[in-house]
């Protein structure tokens, strides 16, 4: 078996999409260059990639070598909401088996966005397309951190509640969609993934400086939502578009806060979002939304930042999982 994650920035919305241009890109394009010249072929493959992969000239390539070698092959984007894990990670995935029986599911030339045993028929009515292009507009937009159990057009049926309103640099749509999110019982809360509040938290608050700076840029979530934004290798370091932050008062109402606050003088500012208790997930806790075990664990000398750079740059276990189930099944 082999197993694949090819280096991400040349396929990256939010880098220079150098696709099979860049550097970077040699590696990969190296072993489907000696892939058909090997004299023993390997029975399985599982790459990963990020989202936009599935639009890359390198994507074209692989799906041209698999079929010269015979491999059947399938491909997805995956989230592990999709799997009631409340954290949005939108990734592509491809297996690939040689000439064996096909898939024991039928969806050829199509992107799956579901595993094929969750109600496949509404699956590939709904959420399947076979093309590349449609498929991408189907999905929705993970830089807004929308999530592929909302709907194709990130459409929401439910109303906000009664008395909310926009704060923050939110659109009603976001607004919207975080409360269809939250309220979605198939996805656990995050409450189940989190670790105990104890006096080493203190190290993970947000500093009072970021607190100012970035307070309309966070993505808040509470330990009974149903959500939490990607997290990446910025993680800690970053704020704007890294990982949602959590916050531990959860007597305190983020409309309150928020409400005029545009208008309070610095000091009474920071007093107000102090009362919000906002810190980062630690380590651990995104290993566990990840799907580590609970022995795993980073050596002493890893420092928290190499620690959220390695997480970041990682996959969710459970996902990974079922798709070796899949394709060894």
């Amino acid at each position: 078996m082999i197993l694949m994650s090819p280096p991400c920035q040349p396929f990256t919305r939010i880098g220079l999409q150098g696709d099979i241009s860049d550097p970077r890109t040699k590696s990969f394009l190296y072993i489907l260059d000696i892939l058909p010249r090997l004299q023993k072929l390997p029975k399985y493959i599982l790459l990963e990639n990020v989202r936009g992969f599935e639009s890359s000239s390198a994507r074209n390539e692989l799906l041209r070598t698999l079929a010269t070698c015979g491999f059947t092959y399938q491909e997805f984007l995956l989230s592990p909401t999709c799997l009631g894990i409340p954290n949005s990670r939108l990734r592509y995935f491809l297996i690939a088996k040689l000439h064996q029986e096909p898939f024991s599911f039928q969806a050829p030339g199509q992107i799956l966005t579901r595993f094929p045993d969750q109600n496949l028929e509404d699956s590939l009515k709904d959420k399947v397309t076979d093309k590349v292009g449609e498929a991408c507009s189907s999905l929705c937009s993970e830089e807004k951190n929308l999530d592929l159990n909302i709907g194709p057009n990130c459409s929401n049926k439910k109303s906000l509640p009664t008395g909310a309103f926009l704060f923050k640099l939110e659109t009603v749509e976001e607004m919207e969609r975080k409360h269809d999110q939250d309220s979605d019982s198939s996805v656990q809360m995050l409450k189940a993934f989190l670790e105990e509040e104890n006096e080493e938290m203190s190290q993970y608050f947000i500093p009072p400086k970021s607190l100012l700076r970035y307070a309309f840029l966070l993505d808040i979530v509470k330990p009974t939502c149903r959500r939490s934004t990607c997290f990446t290798k910025g993680y800690g370091h970053y704020v704007e578009g890294t990982g949602s932050v959590l916050q531990t008062a959860l007597d305190v109402q983020l409309e309150s806060v928020f409400k005029h606050i545009e208008e309070l003088p610095e000091e009474e500012k920071l007093m107000k979002l102090s009362t919000l208790k906002l810190r980062y997930f630690t380590p651990r806790e995104i290993a566990n939304l990840h799907g580590f075990p609970l022995e795993f664990g980073f050596p002493n000398k890893v420092t928290v930042k190499q620690c959220y750079r390695l997480l970041g740059n990682s996959l969710n276990v459970h996902v990974v999982a079922k798709l070796i189930s899949i394709l060894l099944g």
